[in-house]
């Protein structure tokens, strides 16, 4: 049996995630394969590095920079996160707050992350040999919100947030050979998502990559169709999935750490009180 993990992004809501990757951390809980997408990709890569409580800085102390998110950074870099501060200038080796590149390498996961191209629309899938200890341009990729942020370049090739076209990437990790999965959505239970707001200034904003519109205008359907594919695996019970839990005022956006805390916590909390139930569902 070879059990994934899919981690769903989500900006600073993915804070919760961070909570319960430390609670498996906790418990030495490991996967066979891990796919992590924007946010959740950056989570995942602290913890296949063992690095409990990183995640939870970079919601809680770290972005509270006017480096890491706003006007400031915008006005500098073009971007509303600041990309190249957070998987740069913190994140490299020697940075502010290091990954633990060696770790992360040696870990025996398979890890992948899609970043969108924005000339086909499709997802292009990065793994972990992808990113070297000064060089983490493929995390940027996977995280760089169309409209808040540039696409980020590599060997050529533009990328946006891997979102975009795959959010959730459970038919990723069944092509890769899962046969169970753990899910960890950004969103609450029975969230459906809706058509895309602001279309207007997406597609004026975007105009130049119309694949990208394209991605936006039917990411919904998309979206939607892969949450379906995991509650259905969930009543056959080859997925077990935490939700999100909704707070007011916490949005992708947010960098409130009172709120990034609580959801945190609350991550933390979730991972301990169903490890046995999580156990067992890896034990079948």
């Amino acid at each position: 049996m070879k059990t994934g993990l899919i981690v769903e992004g989500g900006g600073m809501k993915c804070a919760y995630s961070a909570g319960v990757l430390d609670g498996f951390l906790d418990e030495n809980i490991n996967f066979d394969y891990c796919i992590g997408v924007s946010a959740g990709a950056a989570n995942s890569a602290s913890y296949l590095a063992g690095q409990r409580e990183r995640n939870k800085r970079f919601y809680c102390e770290h972005s509270q920079s006017p480096r890491y998110f706003g006007v400031r950074s915008f006005l500098k870099t073009g971007n509303l996160f600041g990309l190249d501060y957070i998987y740069g200038t913190l994140t490299e080796e020697g940075g502010g707050d290091p990954l633990d590149y060696e770790t992360m390498i040696d870990n025996p996961t398979e890890f992948e992350f899609p970043a969108t191209d924005t000339e086909s629309g499709k997802p292009h899938y990065f793994t972990k040999y992808d990113l070297t200890p000064n060089d983490y341009a493929p995390i940027k990729a996977t995280c760089a919100l169309p409209v808040a942020t540039k696409a980020v370049e590599i060997e050529g090739h533009f990328y946006y947030d891997g979102g975009v076209s795959d959010s959730i990437p459970v038919w990723r990790a069944l092509e890769k050979g899962c046969d169970r999965v753990v899910v960890i959505m950004s969103k609450p239970k029975g969230f459906f998502m809706e058509p895309q707001s602001y279309k207007s200034v997406y597609k004026r904003v975007l105009r130049n990559s119309p694949k990208i519109i394209q991605d936006l205008n039917h990411r919904h359907e998309v979206y939607n169709a892969q949450l379906k594919k995991v509650l259905e695996m969930e009543k056959e019970g080859k997925a077990m999935v935490y939700y999100t839990p909704k707070i007011e005022k916490m949005s992708t956006y947010s960098v409130d750490s009172v709120l990034a805390e609580s959801l945190y916590n609350t991550g933390l909390y979730d991972a301990r009180e169903t490890m046995d139930k999580l156990k067992e569902f890896m034990q079948k």
